[in-house]
This record gives structure tokens, sequence and C-alpha cells, in this order.
């Protein structure tokens, strides 16, 4: 007889398996999460970190979870611990600028940007080539940072991290003895769950010293350019970026690290030169629509109880950090249900 060690398992360490893990177990659960990588080598600590909505569904629940998440990360921006700043920064687009010289991406700004108190960005502050855009303050995150605070928490809730690759949700739960699993692994759902709705957009980055800049910049593609942009983080900056779709290459890719440097530099001069410290890629795990639902119970058998309950939490693109408290509640609500 298996002896329960936990009652929901959570496979996954990035972002949004250590946040619904945090919230199962500061609730009073016992929560075991199971990851191949350990935090800090997701695809999360790749990300740049920005919270806007990226690659990921337009609908009113995905804006209900990026609202409820905002709160959260402003009340972090309060504690230097969690890598969590309240940054100041243009999004900017390319294109023929208007007659008289303004520059606005939309004459009315969208629900997302209403929430960041964005306003038109006058054309004289956007860098060559950009004719509109937006200035805002949003939240900005260190991801090393953030990851060790949320695994941080997590384990002073009592959870336990554990090493180890899950090829079966329903084998991992009864090594565990679990009543429910939490399905968190991103991209890796793909094989794991059969979900082919899955997709990669890789995404790759430069971290190099910071020479000096505060402010973010991010310069959105279009059907002749990259994507780019520039994140600071006191003393390191991310550069980027690329958002290749259905490409699952996890390795960096020098010439693409060297567009990203001759890119950032055609934006902010400063760049130019600065001394690289590494470079990294994360594959954004994009569907359609995210996918945060609970499957049935599976069926009792002679001497037993009903299977473990399976909750999904996973899909969320470029938008990872921007859902994740509001997809994590509504997770962690689904998976205690079934104890």
């Amino acid at each position: 007889m298996v002896t329960s060690d936990c009652d929901v398992l959570v496979v996954g360490a990035g972002v949004s398996g250590l946040t619904t893990a945090i919230c199962l177990a500061e609730s009073g659960a016992r929560v075991v999460i199971r990851t191949a990588a350990p935090p800090a080598e997701t695809t999360s600590s790749v990300a740049g970190a920005i919270w806007g909505p990226h690659l990921v569904e337009d609908s009113p629940r995905a804006d209900r979870w990026a609202v409820q998440t905002l709160a959260r990360l402003r009340e972090f921006a309060g504690d230097p611990a969690t890598g969590v700043r309240i940054a100041t920064g243009v999004e900017g687009t390319r294109g023929t600028p208007p007659p008289d010289g303004t520059a606005a991406a939309s004459p009315v700004p969208q629900g997302w940007q209403r929430e960041l108190g964005a306003v038109p960005c006058p054309a004289g502050d956007l860098p060559s080539g950009f004719a509109s855009g937006w200035r805002y303050r949003a939240p900005l995150v260190r991801m090393p940072a953030y990851l060790g605070y949320l695994h941080a928490r997590f384990e002073a809730a009592g959870g336990r991290v554990e090493a180890g690759l899950v090829r079966s949700l329903a084998g991992a739960t009864a090594e565990h003895g679990a009543r429910a699993v939490v399905n968190c692994t991103g991209s890796g759902a793909r094989d794991l769950v059969s979900d082919q709705g899955v997709r990669a957009f890789r995404g790759q980055v430069v971290v190099a010293e910071n020479p000096g800049l505060t402010e973010f910049f991010i310069g959105l593609p279009d059907a002749a350019t990259e994507l780019v942009y520039l994140f600071p983080h006191g003393d390191v900056v991310v550069l980027g970026g690329t958002q290749a779709a259905d490409d699952w290459n996890p390795q960096p890719v020098p010439a693409v690290a060297d567009r990203i440097l001759r890119d950032c530099a055609a934006v902010e001069p400063r760049v130019t030169g600065i001394r690289v410290l590494g470079h990294r890629v994360g594959l954004r795990p994009f569907r359609p629509q995210v996918r945060l639902e609970a499957e049935p119970a599976g069926p009792a058998r002679a001497g037993h109880g009903p299977g473990p309950a399976v909750v999904h939490n996973y899909g969320h693109g470029g938008a990872g950090i921007t859902l994740s408290w509001g997809c994590a509640r509504e997770a962690a609500a689904l998976a205690t249900q079934a104890l």
C-alpha cells in the first residue's frame, strides 16, 4: 500500500507551478512539486519579464486573471526581496507617423493599457523607426529573484520540491498517494498529456551588464522586423527578443544573439559594445486557449476510493507572469474541491 506524502501533487516548477503550489500549501494542503528542472532552469527563468498580454488568448477570463495578478505584483513591488518593481517605459510600434507628428498606437487605450495608466508617447521620445507608442508604468520582474522568492515561500508553507521526470500524471500521483494532481508543465504538456494544441514560441535573450538604463522599451514586431525589448534589472539588462513559432530548439543561436544586440543598440546606443554575461532560451507554451480545467476523478476500484482528480493549468504563451496568480488561485480551488 502506498503511503501518502501529500494531498496534492503539482507537476512543474515554473511560475505557474510554484504559484499554484503556494496557493494550495498556504490554504493548508500538503503539497509536493515534482519537476524535471529546478525553478532556476525553467522557461520562466528566461522571461524578461513584464506584466502585459503577449501570445495569449484575448478573453474576459484572461483579463480577469491578469488584473488579479497585477494587484498581487503591485503588492510585491514594496518588497525588494521579491525581484518585482514598478518600472516606467515605452511600447512602440513601427509604421508611418501621423501627419501632425504625434505618436499614438490607438486613439483609445486598450483595457490592459488603461490598467497601467498608459498615455500616448510623443514622437520625439521614440527611437528611430518607431512611429507610435504608449508610455506606462508596469510591474517588471527579475525572474531569478522572483522564482527564488516563490520557492522559499512555498517551502515556508510546508511544501517540498522533488526532482524527477514525470511520464504519466496517473503514475506520479500514485507514487505519492496524492488525491489530486495539477499539471503545470507548460510546453511539456504537448507530450505528457498528448495535447497537440500546444505550440512552442521560442524566445532567446541576451543578458548583459546594464550601462545605466532604468526604463524598459518594447518594440512590437511587424511583417519586416523582429520583436525587440530592453528590460533593465539593476546591474543587468535583459535584451530580446524572438518569438519563433514551432521552434523547439533549446540552445542559443549565435547569429540570433548578434541580431538581438544590433537591434537593441539601434534602439538604445548605450547598449553598443556592452559586456555580455550570458545567453538564455525559453519555449513559450502557446495554446489557442489556456487550459485551466479539472478532469473528472477516476472510477473507484474495489478496496479503493475514486481515482485522483486531475487539474490542468498550462498554455499561457508569453503571459505566464501576467496570468500567474489569477490562474493559480482558480486551479488551486479546483484541486481543493477534490480534497
